[in-house]
């Protein structure tokens, strides 16, 4: 059975005020949903603000959202990967009802949490198939 993968994405860059963080996410958007595999992708409007979060135009500063089936979240790591020279890249994943977190400032940093993120997305997914 395939199982999609819900990746919330976060940009962060202090170099970057509000408006050009917003310009860099809206960039950063029209790429993700090129990447073979994304199912979808978006801004998160602001009835969706985490607490804490910024809202411009209409939409959370710094934040998208993508669909993405499990077996491709792996090429959706590695084009992320590629481009956060220089920025800090949160990511949460939620997969079979369940979450977890992930962060990197460094591409090398980024793929070690990107291998944590899916050795625990096959561990759910494993929980889920023996009914655990």
């Amino acid at each position: 059975m395939a199982v999609n993968v819900y990746v919330n994405l976060e940009v962060v860059d202090p170099s970057l005020d509000a408006e050009d963080l917003q310009g860099a996410t809206r960039n950063l958007l029209k790429q993700v949903r090129a990447v073979d595999g994304v199912e979808s992708a978006d801004l998160i409007a602001v009835t969706d603000v985490p607490e804490g979060a910024m809202a411009l135009g209409g939409f959370v500063v710094g934040l998208l959202t993508a669909e993405v089936s499990a077996a491709n979240l792996q090429k959706l790591g590695g084009f992320l990967k590629d481009r956060i020279v220089g920025k800090t890249l949160k990511m949460s994943v939620e997969a079979y009802g369940k979450k977890i977190a992930i962060e990197g400032s460094s591409q090398v940093e980024f793929e070690y949490a990107l291998q944590k993120a899916n050795e625990q997305i096959a561990q759910w997914a494993s929980e889920s198939q023996s009914g655990n």
